[in-house]
């Protein structure tokens, strides 16, 4: 394969070698009508090629083509216009082309020229760059949308990550192809410019070298040089006519990945009812009309048995079809049921009532595919993990406006809405009532009204929230990922970001994982954090907290509390405001104490021993100081110590779900806190 490259690419050298050579050394007539005949032979293949490819990105590097065929063309140009001049003769193509092609006439000759002039100007070129002008434009502009479809589509798990990369590639491809071919055909216009220019030049220098320097009269020197001008120009003229066709071709091509001379022929002769109506139409004028009868009713004729010959094959084609379907569903029927594909379940699921059908169909203009798109890259930024793919599906069986929520085909939340209603949920600030059906906002269960698109503006006016049913679906599903984010990172997810870091930092991935620790233990550090809204963006960070402690201790609880004090500046952006002291609750010393004195440890991990008429007493205080710290407008934060402040988590979790608890060592020293409260019993 390497030889072959090297070959093509000295081959490609050479030709552009020889059209500089051309441009400046004085070429025999044999030599040149070589070059002249290879140069036509490369312009019907570009042609041919332009007509026969199945995609427009077969010709990527066409407008590179035109470039050099151009170069190529103007070095013959330049050559010809030297032997013309210089010796009244530039070899056997250019003198036949000029002798044959214009019937050894010079008027004939000058008008068959000037028609190829016209119709490359006026009719290809001037076509086709309009064509690559609103192809290219169009082209761009459709990029936005076609790469939301492919996010989508990748979101609702019809194609994989591979998949989406490959549309997105070829996206790209595109529109760098177009555009490259808006500014080529200009190539073929200058061309066909310079052609024009050059004929002109050598039809005056060949008659004042003629009657100056061979001694001809005017007339002997008009008829002969303009004779091999113009046979000079033909040549020229019908590569760059060729060039210019292939382009037309090339940007006009409705289907950009199909046969051209199949589906044009498909196109035009694929109806019977016109080819009768054709055949009908041209024998009716042979026999009515003046016209010569034999050759209208025959070719009428030839039109209306093509008809036939059409009708049948179609007709054939479909008892084919439907044959072939009544194989295929047989086949099925006869086959093993295939469960295998039953048994994957998906780590998200979103599904919805045929009332919301219209909020995520992009036809009828509905965005709930674009809003999925946006949370998988919000909560990568959010919290640095990628948010497995999220089905969407409709589900009969549900409430019209119902939706429900499912993690690991587990159904974990629902919701209700009402299309064309917006939600409007008062923040603590307004006191004015506005009517509306009370309802609860479901990703937190806070109280709202349903209003009409009448009653938004006032809402609004009035200092009402008010959001659309997208936006509140959006919404819920974000919470309940956030929320489920952490068992939803599996052993893949983290090799994945293990690959990821060691393309910046293998030193660090090599000394952490396996030899220090398994993909497993690191799989639950990453857990541990994200179950507590902290983020693993960070993950070099996170990994060399790890590797220093990871010789003591393979706690993966331990180990995720090293990790939080090292990510103690992150943790305190996200909990503690610059320049604004925070109320905090903390905890009874001696409370800590006996929560470390229950702590029992075992293979299986760590776990506590309180006795639950304790429990009910630490957490009635809890509830105490939480309520204490809301009513104030703050967030419920409690600080412990670093050794406690795991296994208080822990002992709070299943009764306050949004309970803040940080220890001393994770607050940055640039924090300003207040304690408000303290846990005790």
């Amino acid at each position: 394969m390497r030889g072959k490259l090297k070959i093509a690419d000295m081959g490609v050298a050479v030709y552009l070698l020889i059209a500089f050579i051309m441009l400046i050394v004085p070429m025999p007539e044999s030599l040149l009508d070589v070059f002249l005949t290879l140069d036509m032979g490369i312009s019907f293949t570009i042609l041919f090629t332009s007509m026969f490819a199945e995609e427009v990105l077969g010709m990527s590097f066409y407008p590179t083509m035109l470039l050099f065929s151009t170069i190529f063309r103007i070095a013959l140009n330049v050559s010809s216009t030297r032997l013309i001049l210089a010796n009244g003769s530039a070899g056997n193509v250019i003198q036949v082309f000029g002798e044959f092609v214009g019937g050894g006439d010079l008027v004939i000759g000058i008008i068959v020229y000037l028609i190829l002039v016209l119709v490359q100007f006026m009719v290809i070129n001037k076509g086709s760059e309009r064509v690559a002008e609103v192809t290219a434009r169009f082209t761009l502009d459709a990029m936005p949308g076609k790469q939301m479809a492919i996010d989508a589509d990748l979101n609702t798990g019809a194609i994989t990550d591979a998949e989406a990369k490959e549309r997105r590639d070829k996206i790209q491809e595109e529109a760098s192809f177009f555009g490259s071919m808006d500014g080529a055909v200009k190539f073929v216009k200058g061309d066909a410019n310079a052609g024009l220019v050059i004929t002109a030049i050598n039809i005056v220098g060949g008659i004042a070298m003629g009657m100056l320097r061979q001694g001809m009269d005017i007339g002997t020197a008009l008829n002969w040089y303009t004779i091999l001008t113009i046979g000079d120009g033909l040549v020229s003229m019908i590569s760059s006519l060729l060039i210019s066709l292939a382009t037309g071709i090339l940007v006009t091509k409705g289907s950009k990945t199909a046969d051209f001379g199949s589906v044009l022929v498909g196109q035009l002769f694929g109806i019977p009812k016109a080819l009768y109506i054709v055949g009908g139409v041209l024998a009716f004028l042979g026999v009515i009309t003046p016209l010569n009868t034999v050759l209208f009713v025959l070719i009428g004729g030839m039109f209306i048995i093509v008809a036939r010959v059409v009708a049948g094959t179609l007709e054939t084609a479909k008892i084919e079809s439907e044959v072939e379907s009544e194989e295929a569903a047989a086949e099925e029927i006869r086959q093993p049921e295939n469960v295998t594909s039953l048994l994957n379940v998906d780590p998200i699921e979103l599904e919805f009532g045929y009332g919301i059908i219209p909020l995520a169909d992009v036809n009828q203009g509905g965005d709930l595919l674009d809003r999925v798109v946006m949370i998988r890259r919000q909560i990568a930024l959010e919290l640095g993990t990628v948010v497995p793919i999220i089905r969407l599906r409709d589900n009969i069986q549900l409430n019209p406006n119902q939706y429900i929520i499912k993690i690991k085909g587990v159904q974990v939340s629902e919701g209700e809405i009402l299309f064309d209603h917006y939600m409007a949920m008062n923040p603590g600030i307004v006191e004015e009532e506005i009517a509306g059906i009370d309802t609860r906002e479901p990703s937190f269960g806070l109280p709202a009204k349903w209003i009409t698109e009448g009653q938004r503006e006032r809402a609004e006016s009035l200092g009402y929230t008010v959001v659309d049913p997208p936006s509140i679906i959006a919404t819920h599903l974000t919470e309940i990922i956030r929320q489920h984010i952490a068992e939803l990172l599996t052993r893949q997810d983290v090799q994945n970001l293990i690959d990821n870091l060691r393309e910046s930092n293998p030193s660090i991935v090599d000394e952490l994982v396996p030899k220090l620790l398994g993909l497993g233990e690191v799989q639950k550090v990453l857990q541990n954090l994200l179950s507590e809204g902290i983020s693993i963006r960070d993950l070099l960070t996170i990994f060399e907290t790890m590797a220093d402690y990871a010789t003591t201790t393979r706690d993966t609880d331990i180990l995720t509390e090293y990790v939080r004090q090292a990510l103690k500046r992150a943790i305190s952006n996200k909990y503690f405001p610059q320049n604004e002291t925070t109320q905090v609750v903390t905890v009874d010393p001696a409370l800590e104490q006996e929560i470390m004195a229950s702590v029992k440890q075992t293979e299986q991990g760590a776990y506590l021993t309180l006795d639950p008429s304790r429990i009910e007493a630490i957490m009635n205080s809890v509830r105490a100081q939480v309520e204490k710290l809301e009513n104030l407008g703050r967030n419920p934060i409690v600080i412990t110590s670093p050794i406690v402040r795991a296994y208080f988590k822990r002992l709070t979790e299943d009764y306050f779900r949004d309970l803040i608890v940080v220890s001393y060592n994770e607050v940055d020293s640039n924090v300003q806190i207040q304690s408000v409260g303290l846990i005790q019993i």
